[in-house]
């Protein structure tokens, strides 16, 4: 193992955290973020500057709809809230893992509800043919390998999405055409299952390296996670094949034998899948990567480095380099809109809608957290988040891009052993507060 990776390992084994900080203080810290990042981009804009956002530092503009749609998740709320501790702890482990599921999804549509100008229809308006720029553009393909050769070389003339991401996405939505399930709902009921396999997931990546008990004191809060607003994008399915292939290779980690062998090549495929999805989600093979260190387990990640490269090796037969791809779009983003966005501000507005999309509980749960084997995985995620924040390659729209880093962030709540209900319900109102406020057009 490079001397590197040992370091950091050690580091991040070493976890030497100061006293517990006043809860309040911690809260307090949370809400200045976020405040500072609004009255930063109101100043902004009133100076202006050009922000390409509808409210910063939300993509989306404010839009005040306190109307009756909010009931369904106010109810649906206390319900989690009031039983949601309980079955987590009564369970048995796979039924744990369903209900959590179906809770997930449950949260994500009464959320749809409250939107007061499409109703529970928030969930296929960003799917619609008209706004999804992956079915566009999967639908004008005549030709798998020209469309691949030529990626590259016409990624200006693009929607926006489409020119960001590998043309994986693209394909897929090819795909599902020709199959006839290209649908509104087909395509909104893939984006929230992707969400919702991303948290199940972090649950069993969590179980593997730390134990079940933790696992299931997470559990509620994946449930009430307040991204599930932003649930509607090809970034929550995104999120769910990158937490399959972390999950997969940290469980071939615990392992021995053939079992320990599948694991590894499903979640090195995995892993080659996920980056002609998104190229910004390669970095999450860290988690993997340090999972295996420690447990000394180089056998699994050679496997698995193996097995990520049938999908370089087929799309590179069809024309289309990843990395060629990578250098374009780096370029695309670079000379477009991020020209108009400062940097130093979105080092900032970044975080406070990281702060927002995994809510409160968080915050404190960080604060809290001691548990080394814990760490490994959130102390992993954490760096990739700050490493994407300076990167300038992430400004703004982070409420959409950073989705697939949620549900490890999320693992952090597995310290918060007491007044569980109290977290979950200023989660469950962090995420009511944003969803009457800001028009989610995503």
């Amino acid at each position: 193992m490079p001397y590197g990776l040992l370091v950091i390992v050690r580091a991040m084994l070493d976890v030497r955290a100061p006293a517990r900080p006043r809860t309040t203080r911690v809260l307090a810290g949370w809400i200045a973020l976020i405040a500072v990042a609004i009255a930063w981009g109101r100043v902004l804009e009133a100076t202006g500057a050009h922000l390409d956002l509808g409210a910063p530092p939300f993509w989306s503009p404010w839009h005040l709809h306190l109307t009756w749609r909010v009931l369904p998740a106010i109810a649906f709320a206390a319900g989690v809230v009031r039983l949601g501790p309980r079955y987590a702890r009564s369970l048995s482990w796979r039924a744990l893992l369903v209900a959590t599921a179906f809770a997930s999804a449950g949260w994500a549509i009464v959320l749809a509800v409250v939107d007061s100008i499409n109703g529970v229809n928030a969930l296929t308006d960003p799917t619609r043919f008209t706004r999804n720029d992956y079915l566009q553009v999967g639908r004008s393909i005549r030709s798998l390998p020209h469309f691949l050769r030529t990626f590259c070389d016409v990624l200006a003339i693009y929607p926006q999405h489409a020119k960001s991401h590998p043309p994986g996405f693209v394909v897929l939505e090819w795909l599902l055409d020709k199959v006839g399930l290209a649908s509104d709902g087909w395509n909104a009921a893939l984006v929230v299952a992707g969400a919702v396999a991303a948290g199940i997931a972090a649950l069993v990546a969590l179980r593997e390296v730390a134990d079940e008990d933790a696992a299931r004191r997470v559990a509620p809060f994946l449930v009430l996670v307040p991204a599930a607003i932003w649930w509607e994008t090809a970034d929550a399915f995104f999120a769910g094949v990158s937490a399959w292939s972390v999950a997969l290779l940290v469980l071939a980690s615990g392992r021995t034998g053939r079992r320990s062998t599948v694991y590894a090549v499903l979640g090195g495929l995995g892993f080659g899948v996920t980056a002609f999805l998104s190229y910004g989600l390669v970095p999450l093979v860290l988690l993997p990567i340090l999972v295996c260190a420690v447990r000394r387990q180089l056998r699994v990640l050679a496997i698995a480095a193996v097995s990520a490269l049938p999908p370089f090796l087929v799309c590179a037969a069809l024309g289309f380099s990843w990395f060629s791809g990578f250098a374009a779009v780096r370029h695309q983003y670079l000379t477009g809109v991020a020209i108009h966005r400062p940097y130093t501000y979105f080092l900032v507005a970044d975080l406070a809608l990281f702060a927002v999309a995994t809510g409160p509980a968080v915050a404190v749960g960080l604060s809290r957290l001691r548990d080394r084997r814990v760490w490994l995985l959130v102390g992993s995620v954490a760096t990739l988040v700050a490493l994407a924040d300076v990167s300038g390659m992430s400004k703004g729209e982070v409420e959409r891009i950073w989705l697939p880093f949620v549900p490890w962030m999320m693992l952090a709540t597995a310290s918060l052993t007491t007044r569980t209900r109290r977290w979950l319900v200023l989660q469950a109102a962090c995420t009511l507060i944003v969803g009457l406020t800001v028009w989610s057009q995503w």
